[in-house]
């Protein structure tokens, strides 16, 4: 994943962010999320495989995604490879 911060009148910062390295920090939160999810499925009579198959889905659908945030005189530009 790259993030790029392009500011009025000066270089723009290109920062390059490993995706492995954070998905193992977030784990926890990423095993809370699913057990969330879970039993979220459950008390809405939703199929769970069905459900997490889509998520996987919308993930693996990720590279190529471009997302552009402005603000003042600041964009931050962030893409997934």
């Amino acid at each position: 994943m790259t993030v790029k911060t392009v500011r009025l009148n000066r270089r723009p910062i290109r920062i390059w962010i490993p995706v492995l390295p954070v998905l193992l920090v977030l784990s926890p939160a990423i095993v809370l999320a699913v057990g969330v999810a879970a039993v979220a499925c459950l008390v809405y009579r939703i199929n769970l495989l069905r459900a997490l198959g889509s998520g996987w889905r919308i993930v693996s659908a990720l590279p190529g995604t471009r997302l552009g945030i402005e603000h003042g005189r600041t964009e931050v530009l962030v893409t997934i490879r």
